[in-house]
């Protein structure tokens, strides 16, 4: 899916700044606190091989991906990758009619 030509990216210390001056009562420490929190839950979920939903929002999952023959790109060699796990995620109903209602 290309990316929108003005898509702006947001990193954790703006997400961090976003929520501080949203929300004046929490300092900046407590917000980088829950915000390590979250992940850190979503990322041990995942690795224990559970479906972490967050209501509204979206779940993540992990998917395998089957054995498959690559290319080293330096090389030009063929190298044979095994079954991996990878994160996926997936948007909940809200998101979805939101996103949908902002680009139409």
């Amino acid at each position: 899916m290309p990316a929108r030509e003005n898509a702006s990216q947001i990193n954790r210390s703006q997400l961090i700044d976003r929520i501080t001056t949203k929300q004046k009562h929490l300092s900046p420490r407590d917000v980088d606190e829950a915000v390590k929190l979250v992940f850190d839950h979503i990322a041990e979920g995942l690795a224990q091989n559970d479906r972490v939903e967050l209501r509204g929002f979206g779940s993540f999952s992990l998917r395998e991906r089957q054995p498959r023959m690559a290319c080293n790109p330096r090389t030009g060699d063929h190298v044979m990758l095994g079954t991996r796990h990878v994160p996926h995620f997936k948007p909940g109903k809200s998101l979805r009619e939101r996103l949908r209602d902002l680009f139409q």
